[in-house]
């Protein structure tokens, strides 16, 4: 069961043929698509609001970056058709 972006609540994984471990390994996929984990060790201690900043930055930074390799990636596939 796929979950979608905008959709809260708690994550649902169902069990199929008593295989719990095909469930767990389908939870922690989960877990870390939504970005549960990193968040919750982010939380463990106090973040100055100066070095939250930094982070935000470095973050926003990163996705620009990426999104800017996906957009260069798929130009010079259109040009190589």
């Amino acid at each position: 069961m796929a979950r979608r972006s905008n959709e809260l609540g708690p994550i649902e994984v169902d069990v199929r043929d008593n295989n719990v471990n095909r469930a767990m390994n389908k939870l922690k996929r989960e877990i870390g698509r939504e970005g549960i984990s990193r968040e919750l060790k982010r939380r463990r201690f106090y973040e100055k609001p100066s070095v939250a900043k930094r982070r935000k930055q470095r973050e926003a930074e990163r996705r620009r970056r990426k999104e800017e390799r996906r957009r260069k990636k798929r130009k010079r596939r259109r040009r190589n058709r």
